[in-house]
């Protein structure tokens, strides 16, 4: 067990499974008690025990933070009953892959409800609590969808731009209080959905976008764990409003086909 956290209260959205699940565990390990979430019952139960049987503290409620009301409840009353709340991190994504031509405004608005929508109402609960004690962190999970197009990506890619540049407004209005928000904006990474996005007929397509990278691999959802930790934590105590991407160097390279 790590002390980068200890005797924090963290909350973390969208906590079932890969980078959610990881940073909950990573930040139990380094001695913080995490508040975490999830729409699914079942796997968060496990993310829960798996913090439990390696001596952390954890407590997990099932909700969607579309029901903004819920999302609400659920942050106002960890820091009721923690008495503080020092971490915040929005997580939760939600995913829509399709053509503008083929997408419904209620496929579109979806991906703001959960990416951007949540980001705002957990933000606010946690300004309430953050900024009369003068300390806080808030983490944001992008994507470099958010900085980069791509096809049939433009619900999710657009939610995550404005939870960039929710963040920077977020960082501006927390600065004086000392409760900085910084975002991070992860290439693809080896999670479960990445996993079965890419199985079957898609198995040769995941290999080639891997090898696409300059690092010639995904990325881990430990990694992105690690940088939630430091961004998180005192270490990066003069940092705020930043967004920073871990991609494998994948956004630096402009890619020209061979003659």
């Amino acid at each position: 067990m790590g002390h980068a956290l200890k005797d924090r209260i963290a909350i973390v959205t969208g906590a079932s499974q890969g980078i959610g699940a990881a940073i909950a565990e990573r930040f139990a390990a380094e001695g913080a008690h995490v508040a975490i979430c999830a729409r699914r019952a079942e796997p968060l139960q496990t993310v829960a025990d798996r913090i439990r049987d390696a001596g952390g503290s954890v407590s997990a409620e099932t909700l969607d933070v579309a029901d903004h009301t819920a999302l609400a409840a659920f942050v106002a009353n960890v820091a009721a009953r923690q008495g503080r709340l020092d971490v915040l991190v929005n997580n939760a994504p939600s995913v829509t892959y399709a053509a503008i031509t083929n997408m419904t405004v209620e496929a579109f608005r979806r991906d703001f409800q959960v990416n951007v929508d949540s980001t705002f109402v957990a933000t606010r609960e946690a300004f309430k609590v953050m900024l009369p004690a003068g300390r806080g962190a808030i983490v944001n999970i992008a994507s470099v969808n958010g900085l980069l197009a791509m096809a049939n990506m433009s619900a999710y890619g657009t939610a995550k731009a404005a939870l960039i540049h929710f963040t920077r407004y977020a960082a501006i209005e927390g600065a004086r209080a000392n409760v900085r928000v910084n975002a991070i904006a992860p290439g693809v990474i080896n999670t479960p959905a990445t996993a079965a996005g890419f199985a079957g007929p898609y198995a040769d397509w995941g290999r080639k976008i891997a090898a696409a990278v300059p690092m010639g691999r995904f990325g881990e959802a430990a990694e992105i764990a690690n940088l939630a930790l430091f961004l998180a934590s005192d270490e990066a105590s003069y940092v705020t409003g930043v967004c920073i991407t871990a991609d494998g160097g994948k956004s630096l390279e402009l890619v020209v086909p061979p003659p």
